[in-house]
């Protein structure tokens, strides 16, 4: 098609003009293959390579226009002025090449910061959860958007707001963890951030995996979950809810998994019902990658495309992600058969370019190349990524080794000391491009992707950047001889390197063992999507690596780089100390080694509740009174019934004191708040952050409840001596749950409050009664605490 001008007299292309009123316009005047367009993608590959657009193999797919383009940066290595040139190259097309100019939405992955070379690397969303502070996923959603933003990209595929409670599944390190309360705060927070106060300055957020994808059968990936309706309702749905209804969620994506029977992204109760009809989402729905696809392929409940595509639209799925594939010809052979009505198809394409109206890209499609360099791996970026890193850590335990008391000499050990990449979690770029070069180095391409031309695809150099804990704790001490030696592979049965270790740490002060976990997609990769466990032991031979330097008689410090809770009971009770590093991204080395010597107190509390087997899963604190326990003996035969550490757990270098004050025959209604206020202090000697935790308990219900429920909780900086006052204002609808009839309802009758450190560290606060005298609907609300210094 030869380059025109546009009619800017259309309706649609008036600013001034109603989105409504616009998108109607344009759906009028398009053809059927410009409407399916809409609804489909392309990978950047697929029209471009090193040297920018490549018209030749771009004019087809673009012909008609497109919905989406799949990760510009996160499938390539473009820098980020490169990016930006090139996402403008590709709206220039468009609005040359094509007949009504409709310019492309271009979506990236976010797990852990804008995935693309020379962004920041954030530390991985189990370790934000790991800090309880929400503001800080607002501050770093809103860095993701300016950055997105300014690289000319629209749309992020996070927050992901799957309650995961099995440790065992490789993706639990990109959730906030098995507390839907503290998954829906984190989860509101970022897109909040990411969003903005409109989406014309903002990007879209897309919560997944709708829902209960973290539940899946073994742990494993892609497997069903077997959640009865009013658990999935209570937990599972609750963070996707509060995504709708609080912080404005602009699109959702299905998950890949099935739900007693039916795939999610053909689940018209999940992706019309419920989240357009119950809760009044008005986004757009995408499929997760090849997820149409999996209907036909994986799931085997329809034949052929043609049927998926069909199964798709009528369930309310909107875009086909990441490229083409029942979105096209199938789509158009179906509704040429009349397998579908077209005001379903029409419908889907109202809400794509209703997106995209409300993103401001017919006005603005073009980005400011000279800007970009503002927006790149700034200052303010990496400072906020060093306080999140900091707060994120949790110390487990702490026999007094730690802080390192000025030590002379100090033996740094184990596979993650000195490595840059397993400080990175499984969708930063750094680690993600591996799994596309392990594609097209070993030809097993088992998603079919188009990845003959690339876009530069390459390994990279960038890790150098990046601080290893060896590196900064030598920086750390720099009067005391820092040694390292590897000692092990994360996950491998190569012993060598035992001897080395040992001499280093018998003749040191201290050793600190740096163990755990590689997370990415790769075969060589412990953590991360589709790398699920069986066993929770630290992989290879890093078990016996710390009995062989415990042996010496050396302390031992164990630092944790994990996506999950990791380590036996007996490599927990070996150390000395025991930090809970998660994945910190590429401040984390500093971060840790500042910890370890006290610049920094850790704060971090636990998201999940602690393990000491796989034979335990599921362990979460908020199970059912009849549940958490073999009745009636209590614990296993072979192990306890308890988690190695609770849900909420985490130590810091000074003590403290919780002091709520009492509630006594407080009567409320639906409509009012429950005020609690605690008093809490710092008894210790240093600088230090507690995370005071208010939790409820229904404790007569004609359904049953859980023994304990998180309502609010508040995380504490104090001096020594030092005291504040922390009222907590939760909603009674709060208190609720899905009753017998499947509709949420507050039972009139008694709520009783506790407060503490972690769920197995609280004390009762009083009772209050909800009044009334027949169950009350509502919508659940959340609690937001405030603190005031003494």
């Amino acid at each position: 098609m030869t380059s025109h001008p546009h009619d800017h007299t259309e309706p649609y292309r008036d600013p001034a003009r109603p989105v409504d009123e616009r998108v109607a316009d344009l759906l009028a005047r398009m053809t059927l293959d410009e409407k399916l367009a809409q609804l489909g993608s392309v990978w950047i590959f697929q029209i471009a390579d090193a040297d920018g657009l490549d018209a030749r193999r771009a004019a087809p797919l673009l012909r008609d226009g497109i919905g989406h383009i799949t990760r510009m940066s996160g499938a390539s290595s473009l820098t980020a002025t490169q990016a930006a040139e090139l996402a403008n190259e590709l709206q220039r097309h468009l609005l040359e090449h094509s007949r009504l100019g409709i310019p492309a939405l271009v979506h990236e992955e976010i797990c852990s910061g804008l995935m693309a070379r020379e962004a920041t690397i954030y530390p991985q969303a189990i370790g934000v959860a790991s800090t309880f502070r929400p503001e800080f996923n607002r501050d770093l959603a809103d860095t993701i958007r300016r950055q997105m933003r300014a690289v000319g990209a629209h749309q992020g595929l996070s927050p992901v707001l799957d309650v995961c409670r099995d440790p065992r599944w490789g993706r639990l390190e990109e959730t906030y963890g098995e507390d839907p309360h503290l998954v829906s705060r984190m989860g509101v927070e970022f897109i909040s951030g990411l969003q903005g106060d409109g989406l014309v300055d903002g990007v879209i957020a897309t919560a997944k995996h709708f829902v209960g994808y973290g539940a899946s059968e073994g742990g494993m990936n892609w497997a069903p979950a077997h959640l009865p309706e009013r658990e999935l309702r209570d937990v599972y749905l609750r963070p996707f809810e509060a995504a709708v209804r609080d912080a404005g969620l602009a699109s959702v994506m299905n998950g890949y998994h099935e739900l007693d029977g039916v795939p999610c992204g053909a689940n018209h109760w999940l992706l019309t019902d419920v989240l357009r009809g119950e809760w009044g989402f008005d986004g757009t729905v995408v499929s997760d990658y090849f997820a149409i696809k999996q209907l036909f392929e994986y799931h085997h409940v329809v034949a052929d495309p043609d049927a998926a595509a069909v199964a798709a639209i009528r369930a309310g799925l909107d875009v086909e992600l990441p490229s083409t594939d029942a979105f096209g010809p199938p789509l158009r052979d179906a509704i040429e058969r009349g397998d579908i009505d077209m005001l379903d198809v029409d419908r889907a394409v109202a809400r794509a370019l209703d997106a995209k109206f409300r993103l401001g890209l017919f006005e603005q499609p073009f980005v400011d190349t000279e800007a970009v360099h503002l927006q790149t791996r700034t200052t303010d970026q990496l400072e906020l990524a060093g306080r999140i890193a900091r707060d994120s850590l949790v110390l487990l335990k702490n026999d007094g080794v730690l802080p390192l008391a000025a030590p002379a000499s100090v033996a740094v050990i184990g596979p993650n000391a000195d490595s840059a990449r397993q400080l990175l979690g499984d969708y930063s770029y750094l680690a993600h491009v591996e799994s596309l070069i392990e594609v097209l180095k070993s030809g097993r391409n088992v998603f079919a992707m188009p990845l003959d031309h690339g876009v530069g695809i390459e390994e990279s150099d960038d890790l150098e950047r990046i601080e290893t804990v060896a590196a900064a704790l030598a920086r750390h001490l720099p009067d005391a001889a820092v040694e390292y030696e590897r000692g092990c592979d994360v996950n491998s049965d190569d012993r060598s390197g035992f001897d080395s270790a040992v001499t280093l740490a018998a003749r040191s002060d201290v050793a600190v063992l740096v163990l755990g976990e590689r997370s990415g997609l790769t075969d060589d990769c412990t953590t991360g999507e589709s790398r699920d466990v069986a066993s929770l032991d630290l992989p290879g031979v890093q078990e016996d690596l710390v009995r062989a330097v415990a042996e010496t008689g050396t302390p031992v410090v164990a630092v944790l780089v994990a996506g999950r809770p990791i380590g036996s009971p007996s490599v927990h009770e070996i150390a000395d100390a025991v930090l809970l590093a998660w994945l910190p991204g590429e401040t984390g080395g500093d971060a840790i080694a500042a910890t370890l010597t006290g610049m920094s107190s850790p704060g971090g509390h636990l998201p999940v509740s602690y393990p000491r087997s796989s034979g335990q899963v599921p362990v979460f604190y908020s199970h059912k009174v009849s549940g958490g326990r073999s009745h009636w003996k209590g614990e296993y035969v072979d192990l306890s019934n308890e988690p190695l550490y609770p849900f909420g757990h985490g130590l810091s270098y000074s003590t403290f004191e919780i002091v709520p004050e009492p509630l006594d025959h407080v009567e409320v209604d639906v409509d009012d708040h429950v005020t609690v206020i605690v008093t809490v202090r710092n008894t210790g000697g240093r600088t230090a952050d507690e995370v005071v935790q208010l939790y409820s308990r229904d404790p007569v219900a004609p359904i049953t409840r859980p023994v304990l429920e998180l309502q609010d909780f508040a995380r504490v900086t104090l001096d020594p001596g030092r005291s504040a006052t922390v009222t907590f204002a939760v909603p009674v609808a709060a208190l609720g749950y899905t009753g017998v009839d499947m509709t949420y309802v507050i039972d009139p009758g008694v709520i009783e409050l506790f407060v503490g450190r972690s769920s197995a560290d609280v004390v009762p606060v009083g009772s209050v009664t909800v009044a009334g005298h027949a169950p009350v609907e509502s919508q659940r609300a959340a609690s937001r605490a405030t603190v005031t210094l003494g």
